[in-house]
């Protein structure tokens, strides 16, 4: 919907904020310690897309999407409530894909 006054045009849609997308790998002792699970609570608290899963190597491997400071939060959060257990964290930003609208456990 849009309104016009004294010649302006005014949009009442939100302007869309820059999304962006991670892809990230956690190494150390992060299965069996409940990552996955407290990774999605914290991704469902914040608005964030993507999946979790463990990967056979021990590894967790991690995509999402969200506004840039959301994902930054969100990893912040993951680092500082699994600080004893993370060993190592392989992070690369990618182009968003849109494809999630929720966050899920992948098995």
């Amino acid at each position: 919907m849009a309104v016009e006054a004294v010649g302006v045009q005014i949009s009442s849609r939100a302007p869309l904020l820059m999304q962006a997308c991670i892809h990230v790998f956690f190494s150390g002792r992060v299965q069996g310690v409940g990552f996955r699970f407290s990774t999605q609570d914290l991704a469902n608290d914040l608005g964030v897309a993507g999946w979790v899963k463990n990967l056979d190597d021990g590894r967790v491997e991690l995509f999402a999407e969200a506004e840039k400071s959301v994902l930054e939060d969100f990893l912040s959060r993951i680092k500082q409530h699994f600080r004893s257990y993370i060993q190592d964290v392989d992070i690369q930003y990618l182009e968003p894909t849109g494809e999630f609208r929720d966050f899920e456990i992948r098995f």
